[in-house]
């Protein structure tokens, strides 16, 4: 006949779990004796040391290979990219429509410029960055930790700058524009000629334009602003800016334009990459009567 186990109390568990804990017969603790206790713990401290030990020295040998100031591994690009402020984006690309007669097509634009352009503020740049002239030459050879760049200030913008106009030109229909290189670390425009800031529409007339700084055919960027050491040896280093002023755009047409940065060692003929070099917008300054205040 088949045998049935008989079903344990739960008083009968609880003395089972009790001796597997510890069992006085043969003096182990939850299975084991104390020497097997301690052969074990020693074993998994001395693995675990071990593995520690390798993934110290692993980091360890990995920052001492590791320049501080220069990455490692850096982007195939050796052409600076150009960007340009304000930026209001639309579906592909920045589009720069606005109504002169409706301030509240620019004003959201002209916030964005006082907020881009705190950072160049005199004052701050006094703080932050030397007073250097044309002559200037930095050296990214002597590493050396919060390095002074130099300044960039409002004042070198002109005409483009918040004390001359507080709306930038929006409100008149002769806007600014601001042009800026990214940085590149190491990157030094060749053959002692300055990088020049042209832009121009791909159709139609632009009209006049005056740079800042620069004149009424190109704007330029220092050399003293070459190169950039990275943010380790120059923590506040502010990108050199150069404005460009619409004189007498054309009103309630778009028009495509194309801001190129030109000099030794940029290119901007890059199919891979619309921005290398160069900077293109969709422009459209209009001069209708806001419908929402008409009787």
């Amino acid at each position: 006949m088949a045998t049935f186990n008989e079903k344990k109390t739960c008083s009968q568990r609880m003395e089972n779990f009790g001796r597997f804990v510890w069992n006085p017969d043969t003096s182990e603790f939850m299975g084991r004796t104390f020497a097997k206790w301690v052969y074990i713990s020693l074993y998994y401290a001395a693995f675990y040391v071990i593995m520690i030990g390798i993934f110290a020295l692993s980091i360890y040998s990995l920052m001492n290979t590791m320049s501080p100031y220069v990455p490692d591994y850096q982007d195939q690009l050796k052409s600076p990219g150009v960007s340009m402020r304000p930026d209001p984006y639309g579906d592909e690309v920045i589009e720069l429509f606005y109504n002169m007669a409706d301030n509240s097509t620019y004003l959201p634009l002209v916030t964005s410029l006082c907020d881009f352009l705190s950072v160049y503020n005199k004052s701050v740049q006094e703080k932050m960055n030397a007073n250097c002239s044309d002559s200037t030459r930095i050296s990214c050879a002597h590493k050396k930790e919060n390095t002074k760049s130099c300044q960039f200030t409002t004042d070198m913008l002109g005409n483009c700058s918040w004390e001359h106009d507080h709306t930038f030109g929006y409100k008149s229909g002769t806007p600014c524009l601001f042009i800026k290189m990214n940085r590149i670390i190491n990157f030094v425009p060749g053959n002692k000629t300055v990088p020049r800031v042209n832009c121009s529409a791909e159709s139609g007339d632009l009209g006049d334009v005056q740079y800042y700084p620069g004149n009424d055919t190109f704007g330029t960027i220092g050399f003293q602003f070459f190169p950039y050491c990275g943010k380790k040896m120059q923590p506040n280093y502010t990108n050199p800016l150069v404005a460009v002023k619409l004189l007498n755009p054309p009103v309630n047409k778009e028009l495509s334009v194309v801001c190129k940065v030109s000099g030794h060692g940029i290119t901007s003929d890059n199919p891979h990459d619309p921005y290398e070099g160069k900077v293109s917008f969709k422009l459209k300054i209009e001069n209708k009567p806001d419908s929402s205040s008409a009787h």
